[in-house]
């Protein structure tokens, strides 16, 4: 739109600007040259004549000098009266040279100057010089009688007249010089103003012609503009010559007006289309009119519009409504979505159009001959994003924007269209449908108003009933109340308890450490009399000693039971499943009974059922123990009689947990049996049948609780069948279970600490051994049998427990071991600093100033002796102190109390492998 020789509006202004800048630049270059004529002028004045005055001023004084320098010399004698004048002769040359070139514009005054300087001169020859010399010859008469002539004063006089003469001269000149300078200002003055009304004259001109120029055409522009709007034609258009902004304004509008003029050829092409449909009740009808409308307004030759029927998979798309339909070959009536280029067209949801037609394209028909189209369109018509009809049309022009804008436009509307309609027919054919089920609801209204009336009798009912619940719920809602108060308190007391359970705890843990410590000592020491090696007791002392270690062993058994039952009340128990070999159970339990049974007169039956498998997955300890306490309550109620233990598969077991079978164990015997009100009773700890009970037969009452709860540990159940003096029967149900049960709760760690000690003595040592396997150390049961492996051998002892010191140090000793003995840590490395031949360490853990922990990483840490085999003993088997034995240094551990036998096995294996 911008031509090579447009001149537009900026360039306009900036033209005007610039010649008006032009002007300024020349006015400020005149007076410039002028201020500088000026200020040359006045510096001439300034420098040249004053310079002038000042010399004429300086040369006058020295003559004023030199005559008052001559005259006080000639008076006083005084030669310091001859300094100004012989300054003065001096200077006064220089300075005539100087005042002589300033005045070389001027012969005039150069020749006035030539004279004073002569007169000056004349009066040095005659009077200054000679008077001086008459003077410095002492010739006083000879002077007096030339200052008595006076010829000095005359010639002194007519300097002054000659200065006055030269100097009313320059001040002339310098006047003159003067008025020439203000009349060069007041020519600036008058060329300023002059040039500032040019400058303003031209500037003026400038800015009405740009100024016209670019109004005249935008009052143009605005003419053209009010004239269209006021009869509303935008098919005017606006015309403007020159080559500007304004010629850019005016495109721009007719640009604007074609688009408006399109818009409202859109908009009322547009209304035709829903004008030709509107009032139409079917679809058919409507499918007609509306290809016909939009055939008409974008020129297309032929036509179709397709409509849905169905939906979901099932739908698919008639042809209800043609334009100029094809001679013969009516086209296709049908499609499905996906079919075809107009199938693509729905699943797209867009308008496609195709400009290239193949040559064996569908052709259009006329009365003269054939013709085939060169464009084809095929529009989707939406009604709430889902495509209800497909719109084709096929020109033998190529479809404009305009035309598929227009298009665009008719579909919208004609979706809600297509709905209503569809609408209205269905609601057409509802209506028919309800005016025959009118009649049907006649008939049955008479009915309903008598159920009607029933109802209404209900209803009543139902006020009085919701009376009484509303009643009810306010009731409900004070109990309510009530159990929220009794909730905040039974919180209060579960923290009480949780408080309680945890001293509990701690209380057992150091119960435990306390007792098991003297009861390690008793222990040996009453097995080591019991023993009598020595033949130094009598058999009555040797019984006395067999009843001291049964009782330590009772009192053992008795901790055992109390951190068990702590254990299992905290709910924190663990289990761990591993496979065990059934096929020995019989045996194990035989060996252990056998004696009991032959001893108190029993019959001790164990039956094993061939089905039952050899491999069984549980914790084998705790179904031992469980099985072990049945038994041995069993023997202690039964005086006469038999007693039996049954093992076999039960048949019919509900798969839960994992588990693969459930075995069933059955002990039964013919003692004094439970009465049926205390089955519950004798579950629950530190309780019995009754007083008589316990006192006849003795004990806690701890066994049959811990086994109840190591059974639901073990995903079982255990079952009571007894009556009072027909014997008893308990029924154990054990799943096998080899993945175990997920855990219920976390262990609390004081508990858990304790119970780590709690494990049934019987089978000690053979944790020992599995403990010696684990790490690849040949078992001890495999060590040789006899003791003489130990003889010689030096055993270094630390425990700060004098009795366990005395207990051990006596057991040793008795098979010819060397012991020495330290009561902590320090002492123990300072013994392994002078010791050198120690065969093996027994370590206590817990210890004054050093741990048994420090002192095992102290010994490791020195080469010497990392060899060494180290055993811990503590009192206090937490969880974990075994790992953390090992970790500190330790080659083993085994927990007080201790058994010399299991000490003895585990000290031949390292004593050996050493």
């Amino acid at each position: 739109m911008i031509g090579r020789n447009r001149f537009g509006i900026r360039a306009k202004i900036f033209a005007g600007y610039l010649v008006i800048i032009l002007c300024l630049i020349v006015s400020i270059v005149v007076v410039n040259n002028q201020i500088a004529s000026m200020q040359k002028e006045r510096n001439f004045i300034i420098n040249h004549d004053i310079e002038i005055h000042s010399l004429t001023n300086e040369i006058e004084k020295q003559v004023l000098d030199m005559e008052n320098g001559q005259r006080g010399f000639i008076i006083t004698g005084d030669e310091s009266y001859l300094k100004p004048f012989n300054l003065a002769v001096n200077s006064l040359e220089n300075d005539y040279k100087k005042l002589y070139g300033l005045i070389a514009d001027n012969p005039a005054q150069q020749n006035r100057l030539e004279e004073i300087n002569k007169s000056i001169h004349n009066w040095l020859q005659k009077t200054g010089n000679p008077s001086i010399q008459l003077k410095k010859e002492n010739k006083d008469g000879e002077v007096l009688s030339l200052i008595k002539k006076d010829v000095g004063s005359q010639s002194v006089e007519q300097i002054r007249s000659q200065f006055d003469t030269f100097r009313t001269t320059e001040k002339g000149l310098t006047k003159e010089r003067a008025d020439r300078l203000d009349e060069q200002n007041k020519f600036l003055k008058t060329g300023l103003f002059s040039l500032l009304v040019i400058v303003v004259a031209v500037s003026s001109l400038i800015a009405s012609f740009v100024s016209g120029s670019i109004i005249n055409t935008i009052k143009a522009v605005v003419s053209s503009i009010t004239a269209m709007s006021s009869n509303g034609d935008v098919t005017q258009r606006i015309h403007v010559k020159t080559k500007d902004e304004i010629k850019d304004l005016a495109e721009a509008t007719n640009e604007l007006l074609d688009k408006v003029e399109q818009r409202e050829w859109l908009q009322s092409s547009t209304n035709q289309v829903v004008e030709r449909y509107q009032g139409t009740s079917t679809i058919k009808v409507l499918g007609e009119k509306f290809v016909t409308g939009v055939a008409h307004l974008t020129q297309a030759s032929m036509g179709a519009l397709y409509i849905r029927e169905g939906s979901g998979e099932q739908s698919r798309y008639v042809k209800k409504g043609s334009f100029s339909e094809p001679i013969g070959e009516p086209g296709r009536e049908a499609f499905k979505q996906g079919e075809g280029l107009i199938g693509q067209c729905v699943s797209e949801k867009r308008i496609l159009v195709v400009d290239r037609l193949p040559a064996d394209y569908q052709v259009i028909g006329t009365g003269l001959g054939e013709v085939r189209p060169k464009s084809l369109l095929i529009a989707p018509v939406l009604n709430e994003q889902e495509v209800i009809a497909v719109l084709e049309l096929a020109s033998l022009d190529t479809f404009t924007e305009q035309h598929i804008e227009l298009i665009e436009n008719a579909t919208k509307t004609i979706g809600l269209t297509i709905d209503s309609v569809i609408g209205r027919m269905e609601i057409v054919r509802l209506l028919k449908e309800s005016q025959a089920m009118t009649e049907e609801l006649q008939a049955q209204s008479e009915e309903l108003q008598t159920q009607s009336e029933e109802l209404q009798m209900q209803s009543e009912e139902l006020r009085m009933i919701n009376e009484q619940l509303e009643q009810r719920s306010i009731e409900a809602e004070g109990k309510s109340a009530e159990l929220q108060n009794a909730k905040v308190q039974l919180e209060e007391k579960a923290k009480q308890l949780t408080l309680s359970s945890r001293y509990k705890s701690e209380f057992l843990a150091n119960m435990s450490h306390e007792l098991r410590t003297p009861l390690n000592s008793i222990l040996i020491l009453s097995e080591m009399l019991a023993e009598n090696s020595s033949n130094s007791l009598s058999s009555e002392d040797e019984e006395f000693a067999r009843v001291i270690h049964t009782s330590g062993q009772d009192l053992l058994n008795l901790i055992n039971d109390i951190l068990d039952l702590s254990k299992v009340e905290a709910g924190k128990l663990e289990m761990y499943f591993s496979e065990m070999n059934m096929s020995e159970l019989p045996g194990q339990f035989e060996r252990n009974f056998g004696p009991i049974a032959d001893q108190k007169n029993l019959e001790f039956e164990i039956i094993k059922e061939k089905d039952v498998p050899d491999i069984f997955y549980t914790d084998e300890k705790r179904f031992q123990q469980i099985i072990k306490n049945l038994l041995s309550n069993a023997f202690k109620f039964t005086e006469e009689g038999k007693i039996s233990l049954h093992i076999e598969k039960e048949p019919v077991f509900d798969l839960q947990n994992g588990a693969d079978h459930l075995l069933k164990i059955t002990v039964k015997d013919t003692g004094i049996g439970i009465s049926k009100n205390k089955h519950d009773l004798i579950f629950e700890a530190f309780q019995q049948g009754d007083g008589a009970t316990v006192r006849k037969y003795g004990g806690t009452g701890l066994g049959l609780s811990i086994s109840l709860e190591f059974v639901k540990l073990l995903g079982g159940r255990l079952e009571l069948e007894s009556e009072e003096g027909k014997g008893s029967t308990f029924t154990l149900y054990i799943p096998s279970l080899p993945n175990g049960l997920a855990p219920v709760q976390e262990l609390d760690e004081a508990v858990s600490e304790v119970a780590a000690a709690i494990s049934p003595e019987v089978q000690e040592e053979n944790k020992v051994l599995e403990e010696l396997n684990k790490n690849d150390r040949p078992a001890a049961e495999q060590a040789p049998a006899d003791i003489s492996s130990f003889k010689g051998k030096t055993v270094l002892i630390v425990d700060d427990d004098h009795r366990n010191i005395f207990a051990l140090k006596t057991a040793l000793e008795n098979e010819k071991i060397k012991v020495i003995t330290a009561s902590n840590g320090t002492e123990c490395l300072e013994l392994l600093e002078r010791e050198q031949n120690i065969d093996m360490i027994l370590m206590d853990i817990m210890m004054p100033v050093m741990d048994g922990y420090e002192t095992m990483r102290r010994i490791r840490e020195n080469e010497e002796n990392s060899g060494v085999p180290i055993i811990a003993l503590t009192a206090k088997a937490m969880k974990n102190d075994r790992e953390k034995c090992l970790e500190a240094g330790a080659s083993d551990y085994i927990s007080k109390p201790l058994k010399i036998e299991q000490l003895f096995s585990v000290m031949r294996v390292w004593i050996t492998n050493k």
